[in-house]
């Protein structure tokens, strides 16, 4: 592959992944949150106990949870060209990330939530506050720089997943390292996308740890 052509495949690669790895994040963390927070408010002790429901969430959760994303992404193929029409490309490629993503980020919200001070919820129990507003003006923004670096876990985790989805045609950087780097035994390229996707986590880790900390100081 030529200069000018390898540097135009790069940054389309990784406009791709991008796409793949931003929306795939945005819906996780929109029904992720939710669900983690069910997770511990159906917990036996805690405002809306029910033992049954939190096991049904909790199993759903450890399913989602216990797929390796290689084999998710043959599985869920007929659910894939259902939803989008094809399972090739960076499009066909979010449905299997975000279904993985969804319950890896519940669990993170549940670890999160659970982290924050009960004598904060207590508190706020004492001086009349129902169960969104103790939701909405405790548990979450107490919880929230755990949040983000749970957040910077998932796309971390979502750019590790884009990248095999290219195993099987799902565009990205993975895809650009397959079929250019491995199947046209192009050292180049396959060295060049795996810098590009270090050099992405380093400075999404490094984003992530910068945003928690300006939290933890308010």
């Amino acid at each position: 592959m030529q200069g000018s052509e390898f540097v135009q495949s790069l940054w389309e690669a990784t406009v791709e992944t991008f796409y793949m790895v931003g929306i795939s994040a945005l819906v996780a963390v929109v029904l992720g949150l939710p669900l983690g927070l069910f997770l511990v408010m159906t917990a036996p002790g805690n405002f809306l106990d029910s033992l049954n429901i939190n096991k049904v969430l909790s199993a759903v959760v450890n399913t989602g949870r216990s797929f390796p994303f290689i084999i998710l992404l043959v599985v869920l193929t007929p659910v894939t060209r259902l939803i989008v029409g094809t399972s090739i490309g960076s499009t066909a490629a979010l449905v299997p990330l975000t279904i993985a993503a969804i319950p890896f980020f519940a669990r993170i919200a549940e670890t999160s939530i659970l982290e924050v001070d009960k004598g904060l919820v207590e508190a706020a129990e004492a001086m009349g506050c129902n169960y969104w507003q103790i939701v909405l003006k405790v548990l979450i923004p107490e919880a929230l720089p755990s949040l983000v670096l749970g957040i910077t876990i998932l796309i971390v985790s979502l750019l590790n997943s884009s990248a095999m989805a290219g195993a099987v045609g799902g565009g990205g950087l993975g895809n650009l390292a397959i079929q250019y780097g491995y199947q046209r035994f192009d050292v180049g390229v396959m060295f060049s996308t795996i810098i590009v996707l270090i050099l992405l986590v380093q400075i999404i880790q490094l984003l992530g740890d910068f945003l928690a900390r300006q939290m933890r100081k308010k």
